[in-house]
C-alpha cells in the first residue's frame, strides 16, 4: 500500500503499518525528553517545538560535529584511486581501502577508476554503418581518398593529470587519434594503407597518439588501436574494384611467368653444365690419349734405335693387320716362286671369327732343293719370320 492511499492509517494495526504522523509525534517526544524539554500542541493542532536548555544545545552541537566528521569517511575500491581536493586543490591520492578526509566544504574526494578500459570511436558512432564522413575521409600520399573507421582503447595512468590538466580528456583522445591517423595515412600510398600496411599504420598511429597525449600531460595510456574498416569512398568503389582485379591479373601473370622461368632456367643450366662436363671429359680423354701415344712412340723409338729392321717390320705388320683385319681377302706372297694349294681361306677366316677359334692353315709344300747361298738364306729367314708373325697375329685374332 502506498503513502498516498486514502485508506492509509484507517485500518487495524494487524492489517498494515502504523500511522506516520503518530510515529513522528512519538519521535519528537522522545527527543524532547532526552533534551529536558516538554512537548505540547500548538494552536494549529501540530506538535510544539521543544524548548532546549543550554546542555541540550551543546549535545546537539556535539552530535552535529560527529555527523559532520563522519561524513569524511569513504572507501576506495581496488581498481580506483581517490583524489583528495582541499578547497579545490589536489593534496593527495589515496590507494584502495577505507579512508578519511576533512569533510565538506574543506576537502572533497574524486574517485577515478584506473583499470577500466575506455574507448573512443573515430569515423563512426556505436556502429560502423553510422558513419561520420567528416572524420573518416582522409587523403593519402598518392592523392587518393580513403574511408577509415577505427576505435582507440585506453586507460588512465595518473588520475590527477586526467582530472585537472585537460578540460575534456575523452574528447582530446578522439582529436589526437584523428590527427595521428591523418598524418600516418598522408605519408603512405593508398594500396599500402588498404592492404599490406594496415598493421603498420595502426602501430605508427598508436605511437603518435601516445606522444601527443604525453605532451598534453593527460595521464592517459593508449592500449590498442583497432581498424574497423578501410576502403575507398562509395562513389568510386566500382572503379576501384576494377583496378584491384586488373592488379590481381597482373600478379597472376607475373607468377605464371616466374613459374615457367623456374622450370626452364634450371633445365637449361643443367644441360649447360652437362655439356661443359662432357667437353671437359673429352678434353681430358684427348689429352690422355695424346700423352699415351707420345709415350708409346717414345718407347718404340727406343726399340727402333736398338733394332731398326725388326721394329720396322713389326710396325709394318701391325699396320697391315689393322688395315686388312676386317676384309675377307687373302694375300699370298709368291715372290720366291713357291706354289700354294688353293684353300678357301676367306671362309675359314670368317668361320674362325664367328666361332672365336683359330684355324690352322696347312703349310705349303716345300720346293725342290736348291743351292744354298748366303742371300737365299737371308731371304728364307726373313720369310719365315714374316710367316711366323702373321700366324701369331691370326691366332691372336
Amino acid at each position: 500500500m502506498g503513502l498516498n492511499d486514502p485508506q492509509w492509517g484507517n485500518k487495524n494495526k494487524n492489517d498494515g503499518p502504523p500511522d506516520l504522523e503518530e510515529l513522528l509525534r512519538k519521535l519528537k517526544a522522545q527527543v524532547a525528553a532526552m533534551l529536558g524539554g516538554k512537548g505540547d500542541s500548538g494552536k494549529s493542532g501540530g506538535p510544539a517545538m521543544p524548548k532546549l536548555s543550554g546542555g541540550g544545545l551543546g549535545l546537539l552541537a556535539v552530535i552535529a560535529v560527529l555527523i559532520w566528521l563522519g561524513s569524511g569517511f569513504y572507501i576506495v575500491d581496488a581498481s580506483q584511486r581517490g583524489v583528495v581536493l582541499r578547497f579545490g586543490k589536489q593534496v593527495d591520492v589515496t590507494l584502495a581501502g577505507p579512508r578519511w578526509h576533512m569533510p565538506y566544504p574543506i576537502e572533497t574526494v574524486e574517485l577515478v577508476n584506473l583499470s577500466q578500459v575506455r574507448t573512443v570511436e573515430v569515423g563512426y558512432r556505436d556502429n560502423v554503418k553510422n558513419k561520420m564522413a567528416k572524420e573518416s575521409l582522409m587523403l593519402t600520399d598518392d592523392e587518393n581518398i580513403i574511408d577509415i573507421q577505427f576505435a582507440v582503447q585506453y586507460f588512465l595512468r595518473d588520475p590527477g593529470e586526467y582530472l585537472f590538466n585537460n578540460r575534456n580528456p575523452d574528447e582530446n583522445v578522439r582529436q589526437a587519434a584523428e590527427t595521428a591517423i591523418r598524418e600516418v595515412v598522408g605519408k603512405n600510398k593508398m594500396d599500402f594503407v588498404l592492404y599490406e600496411g594496415r598493421e603498420a599504420v595502426a602501430a605508427n598511429a598508436t605511437k603518435l597518439i601516445q606522444d601527443i597525449l604525453d605532451r598534453y600531460k593527460s595521464g592517459i595510456v593508449i592500449s590498442k588501436l583497432t581498424m574497423q574498416n578501410a576502403q575507398p569512398p562509395e562513389q568510386v568503389q566500382a572503379a576501384f574494384d576494377d583496378a584491384v582485379k586488373a592488379g590481381q591479373d597482373r600478379e597472376r601473370q607475373k607468377n605464371e611467368g616466374q613459374a615457367y622461368a623456374n622450370d626452364v632456367v634450371p633445365r637449361a643450366r643443367g644441360t649447360a653444365s652437362r655439356l661443359i662436363q662432357e667437353s671437359e671429359g673429352y678434353k681430358q680423354s684427348v689429352i690422355a690419349n695424346a700423352e699415351g701415344d707420345a709415350s708409346r712412340f717414345k718407347q718404340i723409338l727406343v726399340e727402333y734405335e736398338k733394332a731398326p729392321a725388326v721394329t720396322r717390320d713389326r710396325m709394318y705388320l701391325d699396320m697391315m693387320s689393322q688395315v686388312m683385319g676386317n676384309i675377307s681377302k687373302v694375300m699370298v706372297d709368291q715372290k720366291n716362286g713357291n706354289s700354294l694349294l688353293y684353300l678357301p681361306l676367306d671362309k675359314l677366316i670368317e668361320s674362325s671369327r664367328t666361332t672365336g677359334t683359330a684355324v690352322d692353315v696347312p703349310a705349303a709344300p716345300k720346293p725342290d732343293a736348291a743351292p744354298v747361298t748366303s742371300q737365299g738364306n737371308d731371304n728364307n729367314a726373313a720369310q719365315r719370320a714374316r710367316d711366323s708373325l702373321l700366324s701369331r697375329d691370326r691366332e691372336a685374332r
